[in-house]
């Protein structure tokens, strides 16, 4: 069973990538960057445990999160099943699948394939679009082959692994509903953006995470893999923000304000430094690393302060 007509092309970011393919299939059209910014998903969180080997420097909202509200903003439908029975769980997708829907997944990458970077990560996202007797047939972002296999036994364990960010065999359909004013639509997602981001409710998130990480990251030895991770698979590097401010940039066409066009500035002078940071942290360098986090964590909070202003 295939379902046609599913792909996205050059998708840089697992979630985005995913709800890129379900909406293209679905007749909608939108960038990387617009889905991004409509699902409010520039965040920051900084998560360290006991057993971690480097804490966690996270750029983005949590699992899920951007494609629930890209669909409350766009008024889609949106069908989610979770389920704690692996048997449900394939049965929820193979349904969607005979009935010619792609699916959207979340699981734990460690367990796919083709992943070459064995790591446990649970808020990873694919869409499915097809199966025979031994794999499904996937698509995921640009630096993991874009259209790829695994097979159906990994799939399982991948959407049936748990620890931190896992789902419960998490998987959705998308439906188009009706058309939408897509500038309306955006200043409400960076407001809504922008409140989150200043008024985090402890101490690890938003712009007062940025502050707690670069107090914590003084005098952390050196650590390239954490560093990559960051950097190339968009944790706390600079590709959400190079996302974001792609999105303001699209914005900039679509509404005509000032503080729109402030935070779009702001936003560009921002996204590269963060690729400064995951050099400094790959180089032992936690003294700029921790210099530089400072910067970033008033830079964003003015930065927001001025897109929360948006009319």
């Amino acid at each position: 069973m295939i379902v046609e007509n599913v792909s996205f092309a050059g998708g840089l970011h697992c979630e985005t990538t995913t709800l890129g393919a379900l909406l293209r299939h679905a007749g909608v059209e939108l960038s990387e960057p617009m889905m991004f910014g409509l699902g409010e998903g520039l965040g920051f969180i900084y998560w360290d445990a006991k057993n971690m080997e480097f804490p966690f420097l996270g750029g983005r909202s949590k699992p899920a999160t951007i494609t629930r509200t890209v669909a409350e903003r766009l008024g889609l439908t949106l069908d989610v099943r979770e389920t704690s029975s692996p048997r449900k769980a394939w049965q929820n997708v193979a349904d969607a699948l005979d009935a010619g829907r792609p699916a959207g997944l979340q699981l734990d990458s460690y367990h796919l394939e083709y992943f070459t970077e064995k790591v446990h990560f649970g808020g990873h996202f694919v869409a499915i679009y097809g199966y025979d007797d031994k794999d499904a047939y996937l698509v995921d972002t640009a630096q993991q082959g874009g259209a790829v296999t695994t097979s159906l036994a990994g799939l399982a364990q991948a959407r049936h692994a748990r620890g931190p960010m896992t789902a419960r065999n998490l998987s959705y359909t998308v439906s188009r509903v009706g058309d939408v004013d897509l500038g309306a639509a955006a200043v409400a997602a960076i407001r809504g953006n922008a409140r989150t981001f200043l008024h985090p409710p402890i101490a690890n998130l938003g712009h007062r995470g940025i502050a707690t990480a670069a107090r914590r990251v003084r005098n952390r030895p050196a650590n390239p893999r954490a560093a990559m991770l960051m950097e190339r698979g968009g944790t706390g590097g600079a590709l959400f923000r190079n996302l974001y401010r792609d999105f303001l940039a699209e914005c900039v066409v679509l509404v005509d304000d000032e503080h729109l066009r402030e935070g779009h500035r702001r936003y560009a002078e921002i996204a590269p430094l963060w690729t400064e940071v995951a050099g400094h942290l790959a180089t032992g360098d936690s003294a700029n690393a921790s210099a530089l986090l400072t910067d970033l964590a008033a830079r964003e909070h003015d930065a927001m302060r001025t897109l929360a202003a948006i009319r």
